[in-house]
């Protein structure tokens, strides 16, 4: 039963990369794509071309920076937040993560740590957080909604507490260069973004060890019987969306010259409507680092477009929450006529 099990599994694991073909040269274009990105892509298209036409300065050199920037460190924590959701996992604290690193990294260099040892213990403390949310739904049983939220809350809470609830500035020169500097005209957020995107979907899709998350997502009572140690994966998931939730807060950190206690406001959710958006399913076993990449694109430049569409910033997060429910409606009917 067991082998038969995970034979379906894995022809249910075949649909992320149907579309990977290698040996010629639209293979080779295939190799990082899938018929949804394909899709996304063309969206993401349409929608530069009609901003451009609606407002002009779409495509200026500022503007463009300015969303890359901003957009780096929403897809620096969709990596994680992809194998998080294709585990079967759900993460709400890395806003809250993203925060405290921030305020962490900030905390510790202001007080005169070198700055690769203060990032270094920044991504320890998110590690460390993304390991108390996988033992408490491994281990106690809690549900991964309930268990983050709370973590949200408390780790949002700790973060005032040792900010006082004050930015925190005066940071080295050398530290801005993260999220300000640039390397051949490209910002350095943006090419640190790209390296671990690169990694993370070539990883996810070519090695064994994080193959295994959508084994677990997809059946974790038949990845078990396969010998897969199932806790031991949904705890290194959760140990990778902390760690990239406060590397995410190092950037944003040094991005914005101080961090601020609140700066994740939201993130969890505009992460997570973009991985969706992507192709990454909410009950496990399906999703792609590039998928939500474009997702993460496609949110941003529509956020942009409202910003330059002189829309107020409060339908922003109406925008937003309507992209979610459209996004999990799709992924519900796809689910439906795929099992009809």
């Amino acid at each position: 039963m067991g082998e038969v099990t995970i034979k379906d599994v894995e022809a249910k694991n075949k649909s992320v990369n149907e579309e990977i073909k290698v040996g010629n040269s639209r293979g080779r274009f295939r190799a990082f794509t899938g018929a949804r990105e394909i899709r996304i892509l063309f969206v993401v298209i349409c929608v530069a071309i009609i901003m451009y036409l609606l407002s002009p300065t779409f495509l200026t050199r500022s503007n463009i920076t300015a969303v890359a920037i901003g957009f780096a460190t929403d897809a620096i924590i969709a990596i994680a937040m992809t194998i998080v959701l294709i585990g079967g996992g759900f993460d709400l604290s890395v806003g809250s993560v993203l925060a405290f690193g921030g305020v962490i990294v900030a905390l510790l260099l202001n007080k005169g740590m070198a700055i690769f040892p203060a990032i270094l213990v920044t991504l320890i403390a998110g590690a460390l957080i993304g390991t108390i949310s996988g033992l408490v739904i491994t281990k106690l049983r809690v549900n991964a909604l309930i268990t983050t939220l709370g973590m949200m809350s408390i780790i949002s809470s700790a973060t005032l507490v040792v900010s006082g609830g004050y930015p925190l500035s005066n940071l080295p020169k050398e530290f801005l260069f993260l999220g300000q500097g640039f390397i051949g005209g490209i910002p350095v957020a943006v090419v640190i973004m790209a390296v671990l995107v690169l990694a993370g979907d070539f990883l996810l899709r070519r090695t064994r060890l994080l193959r295994l998350v959508y084994y677990v997502g997809s059946n974790p009572g038949a990845a078990a019987l396969s010998g897969i140690s199932v806790d031991r994966v949904i705890i290194a998931t959760y140990i990778v969306s902390g760690l990239t939730a406060a590397f995410a807060g190092v950037i944003a950190t040094s991005r914005l010259s101080a961090a601020f206690p609140m700066a994740g406001v939201g993130t969890e959710m505009r992460v997570i409507s973009a991985c969706v958006i992507g192709g990454c399913s909410l009950s496990g076993g399906e999703g792609t680092v590039i998928g939500s990449l474009l997702g993460v694109l496609l949110m941003a430049l529509i956020n942009n477009a409202l910003v330059l569409l002189n829309v107020s910033i409060y339908w922003q997060g109406i925008v937003s929450g309507l992209i979610l429910i459209a996004a999990v409606a799709f992924d519900m009917l796809s689910k439906k006529k795929r099992t009809a």
